[in-house]
């Protein structure tokens, strides 16, 4: 009798249950999975994308989650290696069976990770890139929030350009992000009448500078526009000063800036950052004032940075899809709530998109290196 009633009591539970439960999914779970740099030369810049995110995530958690379902954040070291951003993909689709993926770190790995989650339909939002091959033509699958490397590269040129500069350099990384930065000098060059005067590269996760200094030293520059990450950034800027050559160096975001600071020291002041959002020491913009509240709980202290501050965003906008998505949400659900997205308020930090453009922001600012290593704007 027992047996009879334990069977009919199974037999009501798998009637009961769904006929297809979305990967990722519990009853009390959603499973993110994030490859990122937390081991070797850019390691900085994943570690504080991951304790932004970290740090909403784990308030949207204490509250009770989303719709009762706390967010699992499972985030796998690829040392900014495309191959090893390709192998967490497919592990996190094959056998974690993650529900989404979040915040990837880099050009050259999120490029190589994007044919796996397309063709598996795994959508991916807020990648730390602003390179134009994950908005045009639009993937359906991947959600940008940040600005694009073209549009921080035109406001960079035309800084440049309205003071008159005309001998420019630009040093980039050799690879997918360098190229995608000098791609966007170009075009903001050309739309001017300008043209770039040197270029020299350096390899990925490298500090070897020494060629890049002498090629574009030899232009005695007065402006040099930098698409790499800081450690070879920090490298080429000191080995350009060590050999007399004093240009103004403008980076973008992807530099990670409280990164490069630190590297250069007391021979930062002056260096130029674009920014692609808020000032992070600026509570006057609300999702700031959030940002500083939350962060130290998760880290046990204050150390903000524009880095962390984007994950800290991106983690909003996932979690604001994941409520669209609604109580039983499916992967394709999710695309189309985020889709709903028209000027999604994050706290004075906007983002919209459509069916027809996932580009997110547009929000822009150019900062600098003040004295004793403050940025200023």
């Amino acid at each position: 009798m027992r047996t009879r009633l334990a069977a009919i009591a199974t037999a009501a539970l798998l009637a009961a249950a769904p006929a297809h439960a979305e990967p990722g999914v519990t009853p009390t779970t959603i499973v993110i999975g994030q490859s990122a740099a937390l081991s070797g030369p850019a390691s900085e810049l994943g570690t504080e994308m991951r304790a932004g995110a970290k740090a909403y995530f784990d308030h949207v958690n204490a509250q009770g989650g989303v719709f009762g379902r706390k967010i699992e954040l499972v985030t796998q070291d690829d040392g900014y290696e495309p191959e090893r951003s390709v192998a967490n993909t497919k592990k996190f689709i094959e056998k974690d069976e993650v529900f989404a993926l979040f915040g990837y770190v880099g050009t050259p790995t999120t490029v190589a990770s994007m044919p796996v989650f397309t063709q598996a339909k795994v959508p991916l939002v807020g990648p730390f890139t602003g390179a134009e091959v994950f908005r045009k033509p639009v993937n359906r699958y991947i959600f940008n929030v940040r600005a694009s490397y073209y549009q921080e590269t035109d406001q960079l040129v035309e800084l440049l350009t309205r003071l008159g500069m005309t001998r420019i350099g630009v040093f980039y990384q050799n690879d997918a992000y360098g190229k995608a930065g000098l791609e966007g000098v170009e075009r903001a060059m050309k739309k001017r009448n300008a043209t770039i005067t040197a270029v020299a590269t350096v390899e990925r996760n490298t500090t070897d500078v020494a060629a890049a200094v002498k090629t574009i030293s030899a232009i005695d520059p007065q402006a040099v526009i930098m698409i790499s990450a800081y450690k070879s950034c920090a490298a080429f800027i000191k080995a350009m000063k060590a050999k007399g050559a004093y240009a103004q160096f403008l980076n973008v975001s992807f530099v990670g800036s409280r990164a490069l600071s630190a590297e250069l020291g007391a021979e930062g002041r002056g260096v130029g950052i674009s920014q692609v959002v808020p000032f992070p020491w600026s509570i006057g913009t609300p999702v700031v004032k959030e940002y500083q509240k939350m962060l130290p709980a998760q880290t046990g202290k204050d150390n903000y940075s524009f880095t962390s501050l984007e994950g800290f965003i991106a983690a909003k906008v996932m979690v604001e899809g994941l409520r669209r998505a609604g109580r039983e949400p499916t992967r394709e659900k999710f695309v189309t709530a985020l889709e709903t997205l028209n000027d999604y308020d994050a706290g004075g930090f906007f983002v919209t998109y459509t069916p027809n453009d996932h580009s997110g922001s547009k929000f822009i600012e150019l900062t600098a290196i003040g004295k004793d290593g403050v940025f200023v704007r």
